[in-house]
Protein backbone atom coordinates (compact mmCIF):
# COMPACT_ATOMS: atom_id res chain seq x y z
CA UNK A 1 0.00 0.00 0.00
CA UNK A 2 2.41 2.28 0.95
CA UNK A 3 4.26 1.83 -2.66
CA UNK A 4 1.10 3.14 -4.07
CA UNK A 5 0.74 5.88 -1.86
CA UNK A 6 4.40 7.12 -2.77
CA UNK A 7 3.62 6.73 -6.40
CA UNK A 8 0.32 9.14 -5.63
CA UNK A 9 2.23 11.74 -3.86
CA UNK A 10 4.83 11.69 -6.76
CA UNK A 11 2.09 12.48 -9.27
CA UNK A 12 0.79 15.21 -6.81
CA UNK A 13 4.28 16.43 -6.61
CA UNK A 14 3.99 16.79 -10.21
CA UNK A 15 0.81 18.42 -10.66
CA UNK A 16 1.86 20.76 -7.99
CA UNK A 17 4.81 21.62 -10.15
CA UNK A 18 2.97 21.79 -13.12
CA UNK A 19 0.37 24.23 -11.63
CA UNK A 20 3.02 26.72 -10.37
CA UNK A 21 4.59 27.10 -13.60
CA UNK A 22 0.99 27.94 -14.89
CA UNK A 23 0.90 30.75 -12.36
CA UNK A 24 1.98 33.96 -11.58
CA UNK A 25 0.26 34.70 -8.04
CA UNK A 26 2.44 35.02 -5.13
CA UNK A 27 2.55 31.69 -2.57
CA UNK A 28 -0.01 33.09 -0.05
CA UNK A 29 -2.32 33.51 -3.06
CA UNK A 30 -1.60 30.54 -4.24
CA UNK A 31 -2.05 28.60 -0.95
CA UNK A 32 -5.30 30.76 -1.06
CA UNK A 33 -6.17 29.55 -4.08
CA UNK A 34 -5.84 26.19 -4.23
CA UNK A 35 -7.72 25.45 -0.87
CA UNK A 36 -10.45 27.10 -2.35
CA UNK A 37 -10.40 25.14 -5.55
CA UNK A 38 -11.24 22.76 -2.76
CA UNK A 39 -15.22 23.95 -2.81
CA UNK A 40 -15.23 24.02 -6.36
CA UNK A 41 -14.76 20.12 -6.52
CA UNK A 42 -16.84 19.54 -3.56
CA UNK A 43 -19.99 21.33 -5.28
CA UNK A 44 -19.34 19.01 -8.43
CA UNK A 45 -19.56 16.05 -6.35
CA UNK A 46 -22.61 17.83 -5.07
CA UNK A 47 -23.96 18.30 -8.46
CA UNK A 48 -22.76 14.61 -10.12
CA UNK A 49 -24.33 13.24 -6.39
CA UNK A 50 -27.94 15.05 -7.25
CA UNK A 51 -27.73 13.95 -10.57
CA UNK A 52 -27.56 10.65 -10.43
CA UNK A 53 -30.09 9.83 -7.91
CA UNK A 54 -32.34 12.34 -10.06
CA UNK A 55 -33.14 14.88 -7.51
CA UNK A 56 -33.29 17.40 -9.96
CA UNK A 57 -36.95 16.64 -11.25
CA UNK A 58 -36.47 19.99 -13.94
CA UNK A 59 -33.31 17.66 -15.17
CA UNK A 60 -34.07 13.83 -13.87
CA UNK A 61 -30.70 11.69 -13.99
CA UNK A 62 -27.49 13.42 -15.50
CA UNK A 63 -24.95 11.61 -13.57
CA UNK A 64 -23.58 8.23 -13.19
CA UNK A 65 -22.48 6.64 -9.65
CA UNK A 66 -18.94 6.74 -11.63
CA UNK A 67 -19.27 10.39 -12.18
CA UNK A 68 -19.44 10.81 -8.10
CA UNK A 69 -16.70 8.68 -7.56
CA UNK A 70 -14.74 10.62 -10.42
CA UNK A 71 -15.54 13.77 -8.34
CA UNK A 72 -14.56 12.79 -5.39
CA UNK A 73 -11.63 11.45 -6.57
CA UNK A 74 -10.94 15.25 -7.72
CA UNK A 75 -11.37 16.01 -4.36
CA UNK A 76 -8.76 14.31 -3.22
CA UNK A 77 -6.32 15.05 -5.71
CA UNK A 78 -7.08 18.60 -5.05
CA UNK A 79 -7.02 18.40 -1.28
CA UNK A 80 -3.44 16.38 -1.68
CA UNK A 81 -2.50 19.04 -4.26
CA UNK A 82 -3.22 22.15 -1.94
CA UNK A 83 -1.41 20.12 1.32
CA UNK A 84 1.75 20.04 -0.87
CA UNK A 85 1.80 23.72 -2.01
CA UNK A 86 1.19 24.37 1.57
CA UNK A 87 3.71 22.41 2.76
CA UNK A 88 6.23 20.47 0.74
CA UNK A 89 6.38 17.67 3.30
CA UNK A 90 3.13 16.70 2.75
CA UNK A 91 3.28 13.12 2.21
CA UNK A 92 4.87 13.05 6.00
CA UNK A 93 2.14 15.21 7.13
CA UNK A 94 -1.16 12.95 5.51
CA UNK A 95 0.62 9.70 6.99
CA UNK A 96 1.17 11.23 10.35
CA UNK A 97 -2.52 13.05 10.34
CA UNK A 98 -3.99 9.17 9.55
CA UNK A 99 -2.07 7.60 12.29
CA UNK A 100 -3.70 9.99 14.69
CA UNK A 101 -6.89 9.60 13.31
CA UNK A 102 -6.24 6.03 13.48
CA UNK A 103 -4.86 5.83 17.13
CA UNK A 104 -7.84 7.60 18.19
CA UNK A 105 -10.69 6.28 16.20
CA UNK A 106 -9.64 2.34 15.99
CA UNK A 107 -7.34 2.31 19.06
CA UNK A 108 -4.54 1.36 16.77
CA UNK A 109 -1.09 1.76 17.77
CA UNK A 110 1.78 2.42 16.00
Amino acid sequence: MSEYMDDAWHTVEGLASWISAHHSLPPEQDVLLRVLKLSEEVGEVAQALIGATGQNPRKGTTHTWQDVEAELCDVIITAMVALRTLNPDASEVFAGHVRRVAERSLGEGP
